[in-house]
C-alpha cells in the first residue's frame, strides 16, 4: 500500500508521485522514487526510516527548499513546486513553518530578532507578535538572550516560535527532539502537537519513538519509497 489517502478538502499538504535525482558524474542516486502523501489540517504525521532513505530529502521538497525531479507539491492547494526560487520562498514565509535540525536560528540575532526577521518575510502586520510566541512556547523571558545562550531544550522552543512566525497552515519539522532529554522531548512534541490541535498540518521526520507515539499516521520511507503503517484511531495525549 502506497502513502497516499484519499485527497479531501482537509488537505492542507499534498505531494503527488515526487521523484528526487542527484548526479555526480556518471553516478546517479534516486533519492525519492513516487512518494505520495497527504497531510490534513490538524493532523500530525511521522515519517520515519533508516538513514538514507530518503527523510529529509522528502522534508525538503515539502518546504520548496529543494525542488523534485519529477511530480509536485501543493500547500493549501498551490503549487509550491516547479517554481523559481523567489516565488518558493514567497509561498514558503507565508504557509510554510520548518523547523531544522540545526534550529533555524541566527547566531548573531536575539531570540527575539530571529523572529521578527522571519516575520518581515511577509507584508503586513504579523498576526502575533515575538513576544507572544516566545510566551506560547515558554521561554518568554529569553527574547534578548543569544542562541548560544540558551540551553539545548530552549533552543528547540526557540526555532519552533521562529518556525510559527507567520502562522503557518503547515508546520514541518526535521528531527526536533534528536539531542533533546526526555523532558524537553515531551514538551516539544506536545508543543507541535498542540499547533495540530490549533489546525495546521504537522509532519515530523523522525527517529523518535515518542513522536511516533503522538501522532495520528506513520509513514515509513525505505529506499525512496513510500509506505504508510497504519491510521491511528484515537488522539495521544503525551505525559
Amino acid at each position: 500500500m502506497t502513502a497516499a489517502p484519499s485527497r479531501n478538502e482537509d488537505d492542507v499538504l499534498s505531494a503527488r508521485d515526487l521523484y528526487r535525482f542527484y548526479r555526480a558524474g556518471e553516478e546517479e542516486t534516486l533519492a525519492l522514487r513516487g512518494v505520495s502523501l497527504q497531510v490534513r489540517r490538524g493532523e500530525t504525521v511521522a515519517v520515519v526510516g533508516p538513514s538514507g532513505a530518503g527523510k529529509s530529502t522528502l522534508l525538503a521538497c515539502l518546504a520548496g527548499l529543494d525542488e523534485p525531479s519529477g511530480g509536485e507539491v501543493r500547500v493549501d492547494g498551490v503549487r509550491i513546486s516547479h517554481r523559481p526560487e523567489t516565488e518558493r520562498a514567497r509561498l514558503r514565509a507565508r504557509h510554510v513553518g520548518v523547523l531544522l535540525q540545526t534550529r533555524n536560528l541566527l547566531p548573531h540575532l536575539s531570540v527575539r530578532n530571529n523572529i521578527r526577521l522571519a516575520q518581515r518575510a511577509v507584508r503586513g502586520r504579523p498576526a502575533v507578535t515575538a513576544e507572544a510566541l516566545l510566551e506560547q512556547v515558554g521561554i518568554g523571558h529569553r527574547g534578548r538572550a543569544l542562541p548560544r545562550q540558551l540551553s539545548g531544550g530552549e533552543l528547540a522552543r526557540a526555532g519552533l516560535a521562529v518556525a510559527l512566525a507567520n502562522s503557518p497552515a503547515v508546520l514541518l519539522a526535521d528531527e526536533p527532539t534528536g539531542e533533546l532529554d526526555g523532558e524537553s522531548e515531551q514538551l516539544v512534541l506536545r508543543l507541535l502537537r498542540d499547533r495540530a490541535l490549533d489546525g495546521s498540518a504537522v509532519l515530523i521526520v523522525t527517529h523518535s519513538a515518542e513522536a511516533v507515539r503522538v501522532a495520528d499516521r506513520v509513514v515509513a520511507l525505505s529506499d525512496g519509497r513510500a509506505q504508510e503503517t497504519g491510521r491511528k484511531e484515537t488522539s495521544h495525549v503525551l505525559r
